[in-house]
């Protein structure tokens, strides 16, 4: 699942934006999952989530126009999907807005 959030920011101002935020980032997903995270590149936050003894994993993406939240969710879990995607989307829109 990939979902892309569109933004006027700039990279530099988006990335701050997301780093500052983390913990907003963490609070995207149900409240009874576990999550994870780090920094691999400057633009780049790997996240762990923890959720009904499943790991899913994903990334969020800084760029220029837009922050890209992707996910990698098991086919056992995929009525999560639509509960992920709302919480991404609204929250990240409030994060970058």
């Amino acid at each position: 699942m990939r979902i892309a959030v569109p933004h006027s920011l700039g990279v530099e101002e988006a990335r701050r934006r997301i780093r500052a935020g983390s913990g907003e980032v963490a609070d995207m997903v149900p409240a009874f999952a576990k999550v994870t995270t780090a920094w691999p590149t400057e633009d780049r936050m790997d996240l762990t989530v923890g959720i009904m003894g499943k790991a899913l994993t994903g990334q969020i993406e800084v760029g220029e126009s837009e922050v890209a939240f992707s996910f990698e969710i098991p086919e056992s879990l995929a009525f999560v999907e639509p509960l992920i995607r709302g919480q991404v989307e609204a929250k990240g829109r409030k994060l970058l807005g």
